[in-house]
C-alpha cells in the first residue's frame, strides 16, 4: 500500500473515532437513559482499551497507530459517568477509577506481564461485545444502543487491521483487531434487528 494511502487510512480512523462515542452519548443524553446499555460491557471495554493504550506505548509502536485510543477512552470515561449516573450506580465511579488508574501502572512492571494483559486485553474485550450480545438478546430492545457508534466501531477494527499488517505485523494486536471486527459487526447487526423488530411490532 502506497504511503500516501497509509496516511489516508490512519487519518479517516482518527477521524471516526474522534467522534465514535459521541452517537451513543446524545442517544443516552435525549432519553436520560441509560436502557439498552450494560455497564459490565463499557467496563470491559474500558479495561481492554487501557491495557491495549499501554500496550502499544510500552513496545514503542508508532503513534500514528494508537493514536485514537485516548480519545475513545476519554469518551467512553464520559458515558460510562452518564450510564451510572442514569443507573444510580454514581458511587462506584471513584472505586472503578482507583481500579483502572492502579492497573495502568501495574501491567508495566515486568514484560512477561505486560505481554499477558495484551493476550487478555483480547478475551476481555471480546467479553465486553458479548456482554452486550447478551443483554441485548435478554432484554430483545435496543433501547438506546447506537448502531452508528457500533458501525463506527466496525470501520475502526478494519482499518486497523490494515494499518497493523502494514506497520507493526504484531500477531497479538492483529488477532484482537480481527476478533474486535467479528463482534463489532454482530453487535451493530443485532442492535438493528431489534431495532427493526421495534419498529414492526
Amino acid at each position: 500500500m502506497a504511503p500516501g494511502l497509509l496516511d489516508l487510512v490512519h487519518l479517516t480512523t482518527w477521524a471516526v473515532c474522534a467522534v465514535i462515542k459521541l452517537p451513543q452519548l446524545v442517544a443516552v443524553l435525549r432519553a436520560g437513559s441509560a436502557w439498552g446499555l450494560s455497564v459490565s460491557s463499557l467496563l470491559l471495554e474500558l479495561a481492554g482499551l487501557l491495557v491495549f493504550l499501554r500496550y502499544q506505548i510500552y513496545y514503542g509502536y508508532p503513534l500514528e497507530t494508537y493514536l485514537e485510543y485516548p480519545v475513545v477512552i476519554a469518551q467512553d470515561v464520559i458515558l460510562l459517568c452518564c450510564i451510572m449516573h442514569f443507573s444510580g450506580k454514581s458511587r462506584r465511579a471513584f472505586f472503578f477509577a482507583v481500579l483502572f488508574w492502579g492497573g495502568w501502572y501495574m501491567i508495566t512492571l515486568k514484560k512477561l506481564v505486560i505481554d499477558l494483559a495484551m493476550n487478555l486485553c483480547t478475551l476481555v474485550s471480546a467479553a465486553s461485545k458479548l456482554v452486550q450480545l447478551q443483554h441485548l438478546w435478554e432484554t430483545k430492545d435496543s433501547g438506546q444502543a447506537s448502531a452508528l457508534t457500533w458501525g463506527m466501531s466496525v470501520y475502526a477494527s478494519a482499518t486497523r487491521i490494515i494499518t497493523t499488517v502494514l506497520t507493526t505485523n504484531d500477531p497479538a494486536v492483529l488477532i484482537r483487531f480481527i476478533v474486535m471486527l467479528i463482534l463489532n459487526i454482530w453487535v451493530t447487526a443485532t442492535i438493528l434487528h431489534y431495532r427493526k423488530t421495534k419498529k414492526t411490532d
